[in-house]
């Protein structure tokens, strides 16, 4: 018994179409960006001792505004490609790359930047930076943030370190 034409030209593409991929499901990290992003500031929250996440959330933008003015465009992505994504998208957002980037400074200098990011609506403690950074290592792949490291210059090692 003859397959018949619509069964002939199903044989012919499975001879010759290229194997259709199975479906992909959409990256666990995208899924569950929004409760990492609360795990995070949660976390944050309790390093710098403030009562809400939103205080946090001003706390970790004072951070994550202060260390892009140090890097290239490039070297930004390379770091952001190391953040979960919502964090990625925090550290992107509203970078002002018209500016050369600056030299790192020390802890207490760049403290004193972070704490002036958007001045009376800010209270980020001395300690912002540090606080940020010992909570942040806690929600990235160590190794992959450790690589994004070694490709950005030498203060950035610095900025991230925790006591």
């Amino acid at each position: 018994m003859g397959l018949g034409a619509l069964g002939e030209i199903a044989q012919w593409l499975a001879r010759t179409a290229p194997p259709i991929l199975a479906a992909m499901t959409v990256p666990s990290t995208f899924v569950h960006a929004s409760r990492d992003l609360e795990r995070f500031l949660l976390d944050a929250r309790d390093e710098l001792s403030h009562a809400t996440t939103h205080q946090t959330w001003q706390s970790v933008l004072a951070v994550l505004v202060t260390f892009p003015a140090r890097l290239t465009a490039e070297q930004g992505l390379v770091f952001a490609d190391a953040l979960p994504p919502l964090l990625a998208a925090m550290f992107l957002q509203d970078w002002d790359r018209s500016q050369p980037p600056k030299p790192f400074a020390g802890r207490a200098e760049l403290a004193r930047e972070a704490m002036a990011f958007r001045g009376d609506h800010n209270i980020i403690p001395e300690s912002g930076i540090a606080d940020v950074a010992r909570a942040l290592r806690r929600h990235v792949e160590p190794q992959a943030f450790e690589r994004a490291l070694a490709e950005l210059p030498p203060g950035a090692r610095a900025f991230w370190a925790v006591e």
